[in-house]
């Protein structure tokens, strides 16, 4: 018994001691209506569940099916330059390629094996990034939603920054574990602050109702976001990682309008007792698409990284039946293959 004991203590230990060494930097600053002096809150005071939930879903999981298809083709070499319109094109997850106005904007860039602090553990890629690494084009940005490991790859920013050296728009106290790892071109931004990147783009960073912490001792210490890419063609809206409520995503579609494109999350919301708080579901990303007025919406978190019960074709599946309730027709909110780029 003393041994059970004794073992079970160093596991608990050494579960502590990796969660406090993986955690990120945390924030500090004065109280705003959404920072406590500690930590972040959601618009509404929306809390994703606690420890005691986390373990009550994982002795409860019944995943849906997934099948690894790492033989899927890249998609084509994207274009060194768009002479007019901006084209879109989707990476996989919450990965896209934006290229406007002169500007290649990436969104939460992952192009690693696992969405993980560890190599050998975690949830693995089920399909390939629908663009080699080596065949981007310079990029000029990077917009990062919040710091959790399938949004922050940390791996993958490095060799970008190696690369490209683009400069990167981040949540209020991320740029802090950028810096930590040596990559200094980062910014910060609260919800509805506005950076210009050329005379005619500029970047806003926008409430979402999420969660942040890359281990135990910094959750909700820095800040989670969706941004708008504001230009003349019409504005680009990217939600990141968001649960839904209807007075955020109204107020952002009211200040962010028009509205020309929208990218949504659909994925990681089963069971919805327990991803509901920080996850949409395909029928709430419809309705996401209606709150903000979007022109245009594009299907994002789905299909590459096993998050949740949800299985692979759920969270599409479960869209086109949204989009036929809702009388939306499915090329209003459009579902991409990896690779698949548009026009808008």
């Amino acid at each position: 018994m003393i041994i059970i004991l004794g073992s079970a203590l160093l596991v608990a230990a050494s579960f502590i001691i990796v969660g406090m060494l993986i955690s990120a930097p945390t924030h500090s600053g004065p109280v705003t209506d959404h920072f406590d002096g500690k930590k972040f809150i959601n618009p509404g005071n929306a809390q994703a569940k606690g420890l005691t939930d986390v373990f009550k879903w994982m002795m409860q999981r019944k995943q849906g099916p997934w099948t690894e298809k790492k033989e899927s083709a890249y998609g084509a070499k994207p274009e060194s330059i768009i002479t007019h319109g901006v084209k879109i094109t989707f990476v996989n997850h919450s990965t896209f390629l934006i290229q406007i106005d002169g500007k290649y904007i990436l969104t939460d860039p992952v192009w690693s094996e696992r969405t993980s602090p560890f190599d050998f553990a975690g949830p693995k890629r089920m399909k390939q990034p629908g663009i080699r690494f080596e065949d981007l084009p310079k990029i000029d940005y990077i917009i990062l939603s919040h710091n959790h490991y399938d949004h922050l790859d940390i791996n993958t920013i490095k060799k970008i920054y190696k690369v490209h050296q683009p400069k990167i728009i981040t949540p209020v106290g991320v740029k802090s574990f950028l810096d930590n790892n040596q990559i200094t071109t980062a910014t910060d931004l609260d919800w509805w602050q506005e950076v210009s990147i050329s005379d005619s783009l500029s970047i806003q960073s926008v409430p979402a109702q999420h969660f942040s912490g890359r281990g135990i001792s910094d959750r909700d210490a820095t800040l989670w976001c969706g941004y708008v890419i504001k230009n003349p063609q019409g504005n680009i809206y990217f939600a990141g990682d968001t649960g839904y409520n209807e007075f955020t995503f109204k107020e952002i579609g009211k200040r962010c309008a028009p509205i020309s494109v929208a990218l949504i999350p659909i994925g990681a919301f089963k069971p919805a007792w327990f991803m509901s708080p920080i996850h949409c579901s395909p029928a709430q990303a419809v309705q996401i698409h209606f709150d903000v007025n979007a022109s245009q919406s594009i299907a994002a978190h789905f299909g590459t990284f096993p998050l949740a019960d949800d299985g692979e074709d759920e969270p599409t599946t479960e869209l086109a039946e949204a989009l036929k309730q809702a009388n939306l027709v499915k090329e209003k909110f459009l579902v991409l293959k990896e690779g698949e780029g548009r026009f808008f």
